[in-house]
């Protein structure tokens, strides 16, 4: 399906500063249906829920609406959405459940690849339960996470497999389907960090075959709120502390304490909008993300290369190794800078790129270069032009 960035550009206001977009993987701009269903719920009568009064039966409309729009953007049962600030907080919630079921000689395996808001939530669990950690290594060849990583360390006394959908490093793509097999045969529980991934690819949680999986809305053009979704039956046997008042069912009883109603209307204004990327508005609005995604991730994935090709071209910029197939998303460092001189710089020209570990802990730990200032990302968001990549590598 084509996809037009010409039009979908219209949608950001932010772009008329003028500024090359590379930061996407730290959080995108926001579209402008967000902003303005923001400012609607604010600008608005709407309480907290309750069903004696219309502004309170709008707050019960939005949040409803909310946990559909996730349910059609990943392929879950509305019902298994539970809302959190960030997805940080919403794995330290799952982990803290999770791990009131473990017991000494248990293991979970996390891997070296994740962000640490998948890895250190349950690390620090572990550690608090007596349970063991397993690491699951990349090839640092190649960036690669191999399928037998897995196969090496899940056992029968394995509890949680915690595995990436897409390294907000370097782009890798590991085969989840495969993992959470290996993961599934043993019955352990696996937990899909999506926050990477959701922004660049159709997503479909039950192919994944995810038992938990987490994105953040920020990372996808809307406000930052973060969603976990799990089948309605798995939220019923994960224990949670809560207030005695507040409810017992699920999802709410997630939810601690009162939810943005403005942020939840400007996460379905985000689904709408992804929505509407294709040229074809038939069908569901599921069937209408799907498409919409597979057209935003071709249309990346071909800018990518292009990323790909000025930064390999450039004197004194190595590129760390990653498999063909990923994100949209690249480390490099500039020979003899620091990575944050070489942002500073960049960002002397207009052009935005991160540097550091993006929370990349353990990969840049692995690769020996956490202590020297990490790299610098570049990112493709559905919103970069050819222009932008050749200001970018103009700049390098």
């Amino acid at each position: 399906m084509p996809f037009d960035v010409a039009r979908a550009r219209r949608a950001y206001p932010a772009l008329a500063e003028g500024f090359a977009h590379f930061d996407g993987a730290a959080g995108t701009l926001v579209a402008a249906p967000v902003a303005q269903a923001v400012a609607g719920v604010l600008g608005g009568a709407v309480s907290n829920r309750t069903t004696a009064f219309e502004p309170g039966r709008r707050a019960l409309r939005i949040v409803d609406a909310a946990r559909a729009a996730v349910g059609d953007l990943v392929g879950a049962d509305p019902a298994g959405v539970v809302f959190g600030p960030s997805a940080t907080a919403l794995t330290y919630t799952v982990a803290r459940g999770l791990a009131g079921t473990w017991e000494p000689g248990d293991n979970i395996v996390v891997t070296r690849l994740d962000h640490d808001a998948n890895v250190r939530p349950w690390v620090q669990l572990a550690e608090a339960t007596g349970v063991e950690v397993r690491r699951a290594a990349f090839d640092p060849a190649t960036g690669a996470l191999p399928v037998d990583a897995f196969t090496q360390l899940v056992d029968a006394r394995t509890r949680v497999v915690a595995v990436t959908a897409a390294s907000n490093a370097i782009g890798t793509r590991p085969d989840v389907a495969a993992i959470a097999a290996v993961a599934h045969a043993v019955d352990a529980v696996v937990y899909v960090d999506g926050v990477h991934a959701t922004a660049h690819l159709p997503v479909d949680v039950a192919a994944l075959g995810a038992d938990y999986y987490v994105t953040s809305a920020y990372k996808w053009s809307g406000p930052h709120l973060a969603a976990c979704v799990a089948a309605p039956s798995r939220w019923e046997s994960t224990p949670m502390l809560k207030l005695l008042p507040s409810s017992d069912a699920v999802p709410e009883r997630f939810e601690l304490g009162t939810p943005s109603f403005e942020l939840l209307a400007g996460l379905e204004a985000a689904v709408g909008f992804l929505a509407t990327l294709g040229d074809d508005t038939t069908g569901s609005r599921r069937d209408q993300v799907l498409r919409s995604m597979a057209a935003v991730h071709s249309y990346e994935m071909r800018l990518f290369e292009q990323l790909l090709d000025g930064l390999r071209s450039t004197p004194s910029v190595d590129v760390l190794p990653a498999p063909a197939g990923g994100c949209p998303t690249v480390s490099f460092r500039v020979r003899g800078q620091d990575p944050a001189a070489t942002a500073a710089r960049l960002g002397d020209r207009g052009v935005c790129v991160f540097s550091g570990d993006y929370y990349a802990a353990e990969y840049f730990t692995a690769m020996g270069l956490r202590d020297t200032g990490g790299a610098v990302r570049a990112g493709i968001s559905l919103y970069t032009t050819s222009d932008d990549v050749d200001r970018l590598i103009a700049a390098l």
